[in-house]
Formats: C-alpha cells, sequence, structure tokens
C-alpha cells in the first residue's frame, strides 16, 4: 500500500515543579519500555531532553521532537503536570496530539512521592479548551505503563488520519452527472479541515489521456492487468485503453500534488466518458484504490474523503458502495434466516458498477456495464470489474458537508455475508445490527447520499476519534444504535 503516513509519536513528559520530577522521567521511561516491548519500537520518540515544566522548557521539547521527525505528540503526565506549558506544547506543535496520564504504581507512592497525574488531567482537559486546542483525550486516560502505551498505540490510527488530511490533495474531474446531486456538497469544508481541492474539467482528463496514446508503458501495465484478472479478464480487447487511462491518472497525479504527500481522486464516469473514452473507468479506480489512492466514483468528493480516512486508518484498501438494494425475502430465506442473527431489515445490498479491488472479491471477471449497456453500444461500457465481495467485518461509515456547510458523519459496524449475491457489479450482502432503524433515523433523517465507504474491518472506534478530532459535534455522528435506545426522531409508540 501507498500514499498512507508513516507516523511517529514523540513522547514528551511534563511535571509540576512542586512535585517530584523523577516521577516523570521514570514514569516516561517505564512507558517507553512498555510500548517497545508491545508494539513496533519505530512507532514512538523518547523525548530526553528534558522533562517539561516551564515555557522555556517546552520550546525546547518541540524543537527536540520536530528534529526527531515526530508527525504525532503524545503529552505525558508523570505527575499533576504544568497545565500552561503542557497545554501551550499541543498549542506549538504542528499535528495531531494526544494527553494521557500516569497512574499511581503501589501503596508505596501514596506517602511521599504520589503523582496527581489523575487530578491533573482535568486542568489539562480545562486548559485546552480555553485555548482552543484540539487534543486526542483517550477514553479513560489514566493508566500504568502499560495501559497508557496501549492509549498511544490506539492514537496512531487517528494520528494517521488527522496527518494525512492536512497533507491531503483530492484532485476532482468534472462536475457530477445530471440528475445526481445527492454526492453534490460544499466543499468549503475540506479547507476547513486542511484538504487541498483541485477541481479539472472532463475535457482537461480526456486532453491528457490522449496524450497518453502509444505510451511505451502501456504493454507492461496492460500485463499487469492480465496477471490479475486471470480467468477474470472477460474483456482483453480493452486492457491497452484502460492501462492507458491508469497511466493519464497517476502522471497527473505526480503532476499536480504540488505541495501535497498524498491523494485522493473524485472521478467522473458518466454519462459522456464511455463514449468519448470508449470504456468505463471502474476497473482501473479498483486498481488504484487497492494501491491506497482512493478513487471515487461520480465526482463524490466527500465520498473519496471518507475512503481516504478509511484507508489511512486501517492501512487496506477500502471500497465506495450504493446503500443500493434490499435483499429479497426468497433469499434471505435461504441463506441468512436460521444461520445468522439478522433480521430481513437488517440487511440489505452494497453495490458499485466495479470500483472494488480485486483483493477484497471473492471472485472477479472484467466485462461490460450492464445498466450503461441498457442504453448505449456494449463495446463502449467494458471497464468494470464484477464479483462478490469477501465475506468478513466491515465498517460502512462517511464524512459529509450538509448543504449549509455543516459537517456531520456517521458509522455502523458489521459483516459481509457469506452468500451468493446472485446479481451483477462489485457487490454484496451486508449486516448491520439494527440497519432498518439506522437507515431510517440516521441516513434519511440526516439526508446523508447514498455513497457510503467501507473498511474491511471493525474500524469504528478510531474512526470515531478520527470524527470528532475533526470537529464533528458527537451529537452529529450518527451510529446504529442498538435496540431498546431510541433516536430523537423516532417514534416511541411505534
Amino acid at each position: 500500500m501507498i500514499n498512507i503516513p508513516k507516523i511517529r509519536i514523540g513522547i514528551v513528559a511534563v511535571s509540576r515543579d512542586c512535585f517530584p520530577e523523577s516521577l516523570s522521567v521514570n514514569r516516561r521511561k517505564a512507558l517507553a519500555e512498555a510500548y517497545r516491548a508491545q508494539y513496533d519500537a519505530a512507532d514512538i520518540y523518547e523525548c530526553p531532553v528534558c522533562i517539561v515544566e516551564s515555557e522555556i522548557q517546552m520550546m525546547e521539547a518541540l524543537e527536540d521532537v520536530k528534529k526527531a521527525g515526530c508527525q504525532a505528540l503524545c503529552v505525558y503526565l508523570g505527575n499533576f503536570g504544568p497545565e500552561i506549558a503542557e497545554t501551550l506544547l499541543a498549542k506549538y506543535f504542528d499535528g495531531p496530539v494526544m494527553f494521557c496520564a500516569a497512574a499511581e504504581e503501589n501503596i508505596g507512592v501514596l506517602s511521599s512521592s504520589r503523582g496527581d497525574a489523575y487530578c491533573g488531567m482535568l486542568n489539562a482537559s480545562y486548559n485546552l479548551k480555553l485555548r482552543g486546542v484540539k487534543a486526542y483525550i483517550p477514553e479513560y486516560p489514566v493508566g500504568d505503563a502499560a495501559a497508557c502505551a496501549r492509549m498511544i498505540h490506539e492514537f496512531l490510527p487517528v494520528a494517521r488520519a488527522v496527518y494525512g488530511l492536512n497533507h491531503l490533495k483530492i484532485i476532482s474531474f468534472g462536475p457530477r452527472p445530471l440528475n445526481f446531486l445527492a454526492c453534490n456538497a460544499p466543499i468549503q469544508q475540506l479547507y476547513n479541515l486542511g484538504v487541498e481541492i483541485e477541481e479539472n474539467s472532463e475535457l482537461d482528463l480526456f486532453e491528457a489521456f490522449r496524450k497518453h496514446e502509444g505510451d511505451p508503458r502501456i504493454p507492461e501495465v496492460a500485463a499487469d492487468m492480465a496477471k490479475e484478472l486471470g480467468d477474470g479478464n472477460k474483456k482483453p480487447e480493452i486492457l491497452p485503453k484502460l492501462a492507458q487511462y491508469e497511466l493519464t491518472l497517476l502522471d497527473w497525479i505526480e503532476a499536480h500534488k504540488g505541495s501535497r504527500e498524498y491523494v485522493a481522486i473524485a472521478g467522473k464516469c458518466w454519462p459522456a466518458f464511455q463514449t468519448q473514452f470508449g470504456f468505463v473507468p471502474c476497473y482501473v479506480n479498483s486498481r488504484l484504490t487497492g494501491r491506497g489512492i482512493p478513487v471515487s466514483c461520480e465526482v463524490d468528493i466527500y465520498g473519496a474523503l471518507s475512503e481516504f480516512i478509511g484507508t489511512v486508518v486501517s492501512q487496506d484498501a477500502v471500497t465506495l458502495l450504493d446503500i443500493n438494494n434490499t435483499v429479497p425475502e426468497d433469499l434471505y430465506q435461504e441463506g441468512i434466516a436460521g444461520k445468522y442473527p439478522y433480521t430481513l431489515e437488517d440487511t440489505f445490498m452494497g453495490f458499485h458498477c466495479g470500483n472494488t479491488t480485486t483483493k477484497k472479491l471473492a471472485f472477479c471477471e472484467m466485462k461490460y456495464q450492464l445498466i450503461m449497456a441498457r442504453s448505449l453500444p456494449e463495446e463502449v461500457t467494458q471497464g468494470t470489474l464484477e464479483g462478490d465481495i469477501l465475506p468478513g467485518d466491515i465498517t460502512f461509515f462517511r464524512l459529509q458537508s450538509t448543504a449549509d456547510a455543516k459537517l456531520n458523519a456517521y458509522i455502523a459496524q458489521g459483516e459481509v455475508l457469506p452468500v451468493p449475491t446472485h446479481s451483477f457489479g462489485s457487490i454484496g450482502i451486508f449486516a448491520i445490527p439494527e440497519m432498518g432503524r439506522f437507515y431510517r433515523h440516521v441516513l434519511i433523517e440526516h439526508n446523508f447520499p447514498h455513497h457510503g465507504a467501507v473498511a474491511f474491518g471493525h474500524y469504528g472506534k478510531a474512526i470515531y476519534e478520527v470524527f470528532k478530532y475533526l470537529g464533528v459535534p458527537v451529537e452529529d455522528i450518527g451510529y446504529n444504535q442498538p435496540r431498546g435506545v431510541r433516536y430523537p426522531t423516532e417514534n416511541p409508540f411505534a
């Protein structure tokens, strides 16, 4: 996987000057040792310059972690902590920051060497709010060395996402298709999140594509496509054009990402794309997404943003699917009822034309796009990737701007069932507990479009923390509430 930040977290211990400095020193050393024993030692950097008690020491620590190449910071309260210096440390650090604190080790420390970091965390959070500084604070932020090491490890995917967004450019091509306002949303929030956006005409893309005709790299890329598809290569004659298009996108990224480190694409795929390019781009989109460069369909800019978040959190390929159709009653009775703990309303089919990487499909065929072929010659609709999505845990989620430029989001965990879909496209039978209520009282009630990002695994905890860190109000992060917990808009007499 490419296009994913590699994060190193600098651990800076702080100390209030009326407490023993040795507490913070020894506890920082124990924390670093615990992390290295449990996780990858390269993830962290133990700042040895000083224990931060003052603003001068805070500046020295900042310079040290900067020289060490840290992209994220852990402010560790070894004791009560200096509330001004520690929060200025978070304010001046250019990157995601977390706070955690040391628990008392044993009875022996209580008589003379108590740290009171449990108390200090309260003042730290209060001062962060006063200064308007964002920071990640774990669910229970006080613990022994092993517990704090776990907190830092859980911060890693959050830090990757926040850092990645601050260094991301989304490249879009063309306006959304006619009658497709659902994925249209104000881009102001992208800038608020630190994301850069480059909007291009599809004519610019078509010009670049034509300039790649005869590119000497085409045969090698086409051969790689054929190898990946294997027996699923049902339209071999279209591979050179698809390879030409893939090279066009990759070269565009290199020429246009500018000062940004990471890229996502919101691409055009219909209605004129097929007739002018002579194919549909789905398979190419799947290949780039499978390598860590998310490509959303139908110029869905916030879909691409969501995919990128899922990619950097999971460090794995994601996909973007329509929350598409119900599971027929006969299919439910034949393949699900009595075998899995889901009602019919808990299930639905997630579908898109063919943008899901081969790595996440149980089987695949590269062929033509059935829906488009109903109104166009079949030969210009070639290039989709069809197959049932691999069964397993998933997280369905989206970050979105509302029409009045406010952020909202949703997250729901569930699974793809190992049940044949009997359908076309990149598709799977999804099961999410209480999906029917979630569908009505989150997706419909809060006006989310039909596209949702899918991460392959349960990443709801980390994604929720990402959304909080980004400033999405917690009341605007929807989730599938369990039975017995009523949504605000749910009829209590239903």
